[in-house]
């Protein structure tokens, strides 16, 4: 778990969220590791919110409808994950995988701006483009770990689902785009 009765420092409190979601998205940790609350869901999805506003800040082919339309699209993945834990049983793991999923695409997100800003003054365009897609790819497994250590699957069914999800939001963004 993140805090104990005897880490009253934020700093500290924040230190250990950042790194159990980084070793959950280098597939060391599950969403067992963050704690189940409301309150820490609401700072990850302000964390979620600042790296899409970053995207639209900082990259110049990132504008407020792709962040809209991404917005969406996380709705969309959140509701087919939380769905799919309460279905196959383990309601009580839904926050807790729910925090995981979005803090590790927000550190994601993140990792894609990143790459933009520090990579797009040397390589250019297209291959800074193809790095951050790369980047965006690892969510796949990421996601699959996740959902796989929630509901006590395999993780090979982990990924199939995350596949799935992941499919899914795709065709939606496709069709979204194509209507604009």
């Amino acid at each position: 778990m993140i805090a104990t009765s005897g880490s009253r420092n934020p700093h500290w409190v924040m230190q250990q969220l950042i790194k159990t979601l980084l070793d959950i998205t280098m597939l060391r940790k599950g969403p067992e590791d963050l704690p189940g609350s409301w309150v820490l869901f609401f700072l990850i999805v302000v964390l979620w919110l600042f790296s899409g506003l970053a995207g639209v800040a900082l990259i110049d082919t990132f504008d407020e409808s792709e962040f809209l339309l991404g917005l969406f699209n996380g709705m969309i993945g959140i509701l087919c994950y939380a769905s799919l834990v309460v279905v196959s049983g383990h309601a009580v793991r839904m926050l807790q995988t729910m925090s995981a999923i979005v803090g590790c695409g927000a550190l994601i997100s993140l990792a894609v701006v990143a790459e933009h800003v520090l990579l797009m003054p040397f390589l250019g365009e297209f291959p800074t483009s193809m790095i951050a897609t790369l980047t965006i790819f690892w969510s796949v497994p990421v996601k699959g770990h996740i959902i796989a250590r929630a509901i006590d699957r395999h993780w090979y069914i982990g990924i199939l689902i995350a596949i799935a999800v992941f499919s899914l939001q795709f065709a939606v963004v496709g069709v979204m785009s194509a209507e604009s």
